[in-house]
């Protein structure tokens, strides 16, 4: 695949004037989460392999299941979660207001939102690029092509500004077809109103994958834009949550880098090596202690959820309807960017 990095300036993004200070009450979540005893996400809701809802009524995806993992930890069991539904416009007010505890919603990290905001980044979960979807019919192959063209696209998202970015660089034209709503923007799409959509290239095999009347009949262009390193996303009011939270998806990370699954994390700590059982709450570990949390909160992470691959697997890879290559996403030693900072 053909790679093309654009650079963007720093711009704020068009939620930036929402940026709050949180409220004093809100600072601290862990003890909040205690209290009301589950943990409350917000997410897409409507982005297969990250965010939706199966045909049993269950919520599925990469980011539930970081929510899911994050409350294995925080409360030792993984349903103990609530999933509120945002908007790439209401995503980081419902944040900010205390509405949810913590934004798992295929959310890019920027300098803009990081410093303007008043969020914190915690940990990536996924790295993905901006690309071009259009009607084979059109024959179109490159972004070139697309001078002139209408493009669909959600306002407040690095979509927004990246296709902003490439056509001036370019000095091409286009015109902007905005919607509030990815589902409204999928329809207008595909029953032909916009002659390209613009989106991370996982956003646009997921909605090309559940959407698209024949997907067949539709192509994403080889070329991807910028980065889009996208994670789940915290107040900036609460160090200890913060760290809870980076923690969560570094454990997840490394539980996969040292082979330790949801089908063997029993045996593992009761028989692995002495750090494994250290990592996993034996051996009178006390490894849960910096956070606040259980000793057993990785065993309950990985036992509960499972480790990184297996997340990935089951809903953007090989066991899932989006079969996405691992690529970038897979781990260090395999060439990927997936890389856990030790639990030491």
């Amino acid at each position: 695949m053909k790679r093309i990095i654009t650079t963007l300036s720093a711009a704020a993004i068009s939620g930036a004037a929402l940026a709050l200070a949180a409220p004093a009450a809100l600072a601290d979540t862990t003890q909040t989460i205690l209290d009301r005893g589950k943990v409350i996400c917000g997410v897409n809701g409507s982005r297969a392999g990250f965010s939706s809802i199966d045909s049993q009524g269950r919520w599925i995806g990469l980011d539930v299941d970081t929510c899911r993992a994050i409350a294995a930890a925080a409360l030792g069991d993984a349903e103990a979660t609530e999933f509120v539904k945002t908007t790439s416009q209401t995503r980081f007010t419902a944040l900010q207001t205390g509405e949810i505890d913590v934004l798992t919603r295929n959310t890019t990290m920027t300098y803009s939102r990081d410093a303007e905001l008043g969020v914190d980044f915690a940990a990536i979960t996924f790295y993905d690029g901006q690309g071009f979807m259009v009607p084979t019919s059109l024959g179109i192959s490159t972004v070139e092509e697309l001078d002139g063209a209408s493009i669909c696209v959600l306002p407040g998202t690095t979509a927004e500004q990246v296709v902003e970015s490439v056509f001036s660089e370019r000095g091409m034209s286009y015109t902007p077809i905005v919607f509030q709503d990815a589902k409204e923007l999928a329809s207008a799409f595909f029953g032909g109103r916009c002659d390209a959509h613009i989106q991370s290239t996982s956003g646009l095999a997921s909605t090309r994958s559940t959407l698209a009347p024949n997907p067949a009949d539709y192509q994403i262009l080889e070329e991807v834009f910028d980065k889009d390193p996208m994670g789940p996303v915290v107040r900036q009011d609460d160090a200890r949550w913060k760290d809870t939270v980076t923690w969560v998806v570094n454990a997840m990370i490394t539980a996969e880098e040292l082979g330790i699954t949801s089908g063997n994390a029993e045996e593992m700590r009761a028989t692995g090596s002495d750090s494994i059982k250290t990592l996993l709450g034996a051996n009178d570990s006390d490894i849960g202690a910096p956070l606040g949390l259980s000793n057993d909160w990785v065993f309950n992470i990985v036992s509960q959820v499972g480790n990184y691959g297996e997340v990935f697997d089951r809903n953007l890879g090989a066991g899932s309807p989006l079969g996405l290559a691992r690529g970038q996403n897979a781990g260090w030693t395999d060439g990927g960017l997936i890389y856990a900072a030790p639990l030491k």
